[in-house]
């Protein structure tokens, strides 16, 4: 039985729609990008796909035809993420154990919850944009559409590996929790996070 899940979001332009190791996506929206690299690239993989072999020299010139930059958080922005994420996890008691947030994703791991875990990413998601626009640092906030509102500085989907046992667990956690040291920063520490129960 899955207890527990390791979330990954991802920021926009992280992962293209088209990216040569698979993607989430079923077209690519953009015609610039779909002229650079092809149709959409869609996997049912669950594994992580990040390390696979791939022209990464084509990925780093198909992003030149994205249509915004892609978004990379600053500490700041970083710091309204964690916000929007304590906002939406204390109001829906979702419990966190583990979070890293880099410039370009974040890693969580989050308790079995009433919602699936593609609405958690999305619930998610939403309650850092919302709290990226309250604090004025929304990373589009001077490129709105038409209308008004502002494109999501979120990729499309999430990836998430279902954990059925509290070593997965803890695993998941210590990988979260090294993630930014292994990029050469420093260990984060958000209030929201609960530590795991030593018994479930």
């Amino acid at each position: 039985m899955v207890i527990a899940y390791h979330l990954v979001i991802t920021t926009y332009g992280f992962w293209l729609p088209n990216d040569p190791r698979g993607s989430w996506s079923e077209f690519v929206r953009a015609w610039e990008l779909f002229r650079a690299g092809g149709p959409a690239t869609k996997t049912a993989e669950r594994r992580s796909l990040a390390s696979d072999a791939h022209d990464r020299l084509r990925r780093l010139q198909m992003k030149a035809h994205m249509v915004r930059d892609e978004v990379r958080l600053s500490g700041v922005q970083a710091r309204a993420v964690a916000r929007g994420f304590c906002d939406y996890s204390d109001r829906n008691a979702m419990s966190v154990y583990a979070c890293s947030i880099m410039p370009d994703h974040a890693h969580l791991v989050v308790g079995r919850h009433t919602c699936s875990i593609e609405q958690v990413a999305n619930l998610l998601k939403g309650a850092a944009t919302a709290e990226l626009s309250r604090e004025g640092l929304h990373p589009f906030a001077d490129a709105p559409y038409r209308n008004g509102k502002h494109p999501t500085p979120w990729g499309r989907g999430q990836w998430a590996v279902f954990l059925d046992s509290m070593d997965d667990v803890r695993r998941a956690i210590r990988y979260v929790e090294n993630n930014p040291i292994k990029d050469g920063r420093s260990a984060q520490h958000w209030s929201f996070v609960k530590p795991y129960p030593i018994h479930v």
